[in-house]
């Protein structure tokens, strides 16, 4: 059966749906010996497509991996940084970096922590980074300062950045230090540096920033203990079918809804 060229690559674990889609607008993807174009729709087991010269077998598609990630300051949520900074893939072992097609779902902050999803399910990345996908991401954040109650209502009825307001949020207060405050803050969208943008707009600037939570996948483990800073862990089935179901909805490829993957 004939599919886009991107979903395909997608669904091999090769890449995500996105970086399947800048290989191909790179020209390193070829079918049946000619450079492939955007939105080409391919049989793949009918047509031969190869990727920098190299063929590319359906039956050599990697098994599906899903993982959760602590993800440390100092490190960038992608798999390949021009400036030599380590990333998310330099934390997992060398059995687990090539090969597998693995990939950080959106991304956290280069001084941001916590929870990321890597997987090399390239429609299960797609669907969950679409825009019109609203899985909740649960913060723990510093600011600086103390923000009073009506400006924490403020916050979580929307803010506008850049013209646009933000769907509502849950934002409360967890503990005032001597001249900084704890907050909770529980998103359904990902705009880029979206806390970090507001808290600095309303006058509180953030001092930290780590994701505790994807939905109902958690950092904690169990009551006292919680994956480690720069491990990771393996999602039990119930999370992987937890994740499945939140993509259900989302309409299938379409040129007019692609955007930018946002965190």
């Amino acid at each position: 059966m004939e599919a886009r060229l991107q979903k395909i690559l997608a669904q091999w674990g090769i890449a995500s749906r996105r970086e399947a889609e800048e290989m191909i607008r790179q020209s390193r993807v070829c079918v049946n010996g000619g450079v492939a174009h955007l939105g080409q729709k391919v049989d793949p087991y009918q047509d031969k497509i190869s990727i920098d010269g190299k063929t590319v077998l359906a039956e050599q598609r990697p098994s599906k991996i899903y993982l959760l990630l602590h993800k440390p300051a100092g490190v960038v949520s992608t798999c390949y940084d021009p400036q030599g900074r380590p990333t998310v893939l330099d934390l997992l072992p060398s059995t687990l970096r090539t090969g597998w097609g693995i990939h950080p779902v959106g991304r956290l902050d280069v001084d941001s922590t916590g929870a990321l999803i890597l997987t090399n399910d390239g429609e299960l990345t797609y669907g969950l980074t679409h825009p019109s996908h609203s899985i909740s991401k649960t913060y723990r954040v510093v600011v600086q300062g103390h923000p009073p109650a009506k400006t924490l209502k403020n916050w979580s009825q929307g803010i506008v950045l850049e013209g646009k307001i933000t769907r509502p949020a849950q934002v409360r207060l967890m503990e005032n230090y001597i001249d900084q405050s704890c907050l909770e803050i529980v998103l359904q969208e990902g705009r880029n540096r979206q806390i970090r943008r507001i808290a600095e707009q309303l006058g509180y600037p953030v001092i930290k920033l780590h994701r505790t939570a994807i939905g109902s996948i958690q950092l904690k483990t169990s009551i006292t203990a919680f994956l480690a800073s720069g491990k990771y862990r393996h999602l039990s089935g119930d999370e992987i079918s937890f994740l499945s179901k939140q993509i259900i909805r989302v309409p299938e490829d379409k040129a007019k809804l692609r955007s930018k993957i946002n965190t």
